[in-house]
Formats: C-alpha cells, sequence, structure tokens
C-alpha cells in the first residue's frame, strides 16, 4: 500500500504521538471531549435545582426535564465517540488496507456531521428553555445553565470542523487511488509510437551496442579437402 493514504503514513510503522497530537482532527477531538464534559458536567452537578417548597427537584430550564435529559445524553454519548475516535486515529496507521481506511474515514464524515447536527439542535432547544424560564432569575444554577448553553454551540463548529477534515482526507485518499489506477508502465503499452524496451542478451558484446554479437560465417569454414590445381 502506499504511504500517505488518506492522511497517514504507510502501513506498520512506528506510532508517534507527537504527530499525532500535531494533526488537526486530533486536536478538534481533544477540544470537542473537553466541550462535551462541561455541558454535561454542568447540568448534571447545577441544572437541577429544589425550592423550599418543594421536595423534588427540577430541571432548571423551564422545569423541563427533557431539556435536562437532552443536554445529558448528547453530552455523554459526544464524550465516549471523542474517545473512539481518538482511538481510531492511534490505531489508523497500523489499518494496512485501504479499503478499511476508506471505510474509517467515510464514517468520521458521517458521524461528525451527525454529531454537529445534534449540538444545534441542543444548543436550540436549551437556549428556548432557559429564555422562557422563570427560574433563569435564580442565581443558583445560572452559570452552569448558561455554560451548557454556550459550550453546545461551541461545539456545533468544533464537530462541523472534525467533518470537513475528514471530507479532505477522504478526497486526497481518492485521488491518490485514482492515481494509482490510471498509471501504466509506458513501455507496456501497446498504443505508443515506439516498441517497448528489450533486455539485451548476456552475451559478449564487443561492440558495445547492446545486442548479441555473431561471428561471421565463412570464420568457421572448414577448408576444402583434396588437390586443386592452380592455374598459371
Amino acid at each position: 500500500m502506499e504511504g500517505g493514504a488518506y492522511g497517514a503514513g504507510k502501513a506498520g510503522g512506528a506510532f508517534d504521538p507527537y504527530t499525532l497530537v500535531r494533526q488537526p482532527h486530533t486536536i478538534l477531538r481533544v477540544v470537542s471531549w473537553v466541550f462535551s464534559i462541561v455541558v454535561f458536567g454542568s447540568i448534571v452537578n447545577e441544572g437541577y435545582l429544589n425550592s423550599p417548597s418543594e421536595s423534588k427537584e427540577f430541571c432548571i430550564y423551564n422545569r423541563n426535564p427533557n431539556a435536562c435529559g437532552y443536554g445529558v445524553t448528547v453530552g455523554v454519548l459526544a464524550f465516549l465517540t471523542c474517545l473512539l475516535y481518538l482511538a481510531l486515529d492511534v490505531y489508523f496507521p497500523q489499518i494496512s488496507s485501504v479499503k478499511d481506511r476508506k471505510k474509517a474515514v467515510l464514517s468520521d464524515i458521517g458521524v461528525s456531521a451527525f454529531w454537529a447536527f445534534l449540538w444545534f439542535v441542543g444548543f436550540c432547544y436549551l437556549a428556548n428553555q432557559w429564555q422562557v424560564s422563570k427560574d433563569s432569575l435564580l442565581n443558583e444554577g445560572t452559570d452552569a445553565a448558561r455554560a451548557a448553553i454556550a459550550f453546545s454551540f461551541f461545539s456545533i463548529f468544533t464537530w462541523a470542523g472534525q467533518a470537513v477534515l475528514a471530507f479532505q482526507r477522504y478526497q486526497i485518499g481518492a485521488d491518490s487511488a485514482l492515481f494509482s489506477q490510471d498509471y501504466m508502465d509506458p513501455s507496456q503499452d501497446s498504443s505508443m509510437p515506439y516498441a517497448p524496451y528489450v533486455e539485451p542478451s548476456t552475451g559478449p558484446d564487443p561492440a558495445g551496442m547492446g545486442g548479441t554479437y555473431q561471428q561471421p560465417a565463412s570464420a568457421f569454414e572448414p577448408e576444402p579437402q583434396g588437390y586443386q590445381s592452380q592455374g598459371y
């Protein structure tokens, strides 16, 4: 397999953590991972409140448990997805099949675009519920609720950036695969105006012309036998 297929070196190469952490898609994954922790951590820790008159906790987003549940669920699943694809980035150079690398990059495009959409929905949902919430005037949990909304918004761009970078890797890999399929040795092409190169023989070549040297036939012809009269 060719080196550099779909944005990675030759298969079986040594793992280089310095190169991995410098790659843009790896940086975006780590940032998305941190953002997901902020979102679900903020909601879990301070997104549920209770009042002296109520014994049961309620969601700070307009007392809508679905809003808090959506934020926590998306945050936790995004956290796990980031870990999964970070592990895939580590293992990716060891994949020897170009087809398997193509599948991995295509899945990266689809998953990243899907999570960008989920974070967009989450941002709109949480922001709307916070806007109409009467409990938004309370000091307790306000910073956490706003942080979850803000980092949901930021996550849209980090996941969309991962999808864009994965699509660029796919284009580079597709172009290199197309080049390797279209390339042909010119000497093997019968449509070329010149004849293919022929390997010279291993015999002696006194003239240095690359061909086979042949002795003149007369040099090895035997002398005629018997007496021949000479004319005087």
